[in-house]
């Protein structure tokens, strides 16, 4: 019964940049919640486990927009980190919370360069979440990025096509219940 808008975003922090700045200078949007999937960087995060970006590292330059003289910590909006908790625990749907990393580049030539990020616990890699976290911080939105893990870095085990289009339900399910809480 609560009216909820969906947006494909496209890849990368560029796309992204672009849609969740014009969706929230454009058309007033105050919560954003980015789905999607991304890479598991540690064992007990598993092919199917969903992963919520606390905080988004990343390898890119988008910040040099915003003009800050130094490093940015670019992390979720506090509103709907509390209400993603809320629905999990509602919905029993358990979900992994902390500092994932946006990569600008989806095919690193170098082979073991995300085990920097996982010695920081760095949990999973994906490719918008900071730059939807900046666009939101500057702009006083909330914001919350959330994945379903669709490769693993250690394993190299890989969703399958089916598994990406028809088991990653749960997280659409805890997207949408905290969107409309």
């Amino acid at each position: 019964g609560v009216p909820v808008s969906v947006q494909g975003t496209g890849m990368g922090m560029p796309s992204m940049g672009i849609y969740s700045w014009e969706l929230i200078t454009e058309y007033g949007v105050e919560n954003l919640i980015r789905i999607g999937t991304a890479g598991s960087f540690h064992e007990d995060i598993k092919i199917k486990d969903i992963v919520v970006g606390v905080s988004a590292s990343t390898d890119s330059n988008y910040i040099h927009a915003f003009d800050v003289p130094g490093n940015y910590a670019p992390c979720a909006g506090y509103k709907l980190l509390s209400n993603i908790r809320d629905c999990a625990e509602e919905l029993e749907i358990p979900f992994k919370a902390g500092n994932i990393v946006s990569c600008d580049v989806f095919y690193e030539l170098k082979e073991d360069w995300w085990k920097r990020w996982a010695s920081m616990n760095v949990l999973a890699v994906e490719m918008e979440a900071a730059a939807l976290y900046m666009n939101a911080a500057y702009n006083r939105v909330n914001a919350l990025a959330m994945m379903t893990i669709s490769d693993h870095f250690i394993t190299g085990e890989k969703a399958t096509a089916e598994e990406r289009q028809n088991s990653f339900t749960d997280m659409m399910k805890l997207a949408l219940e905290t969107a409309v809480r």
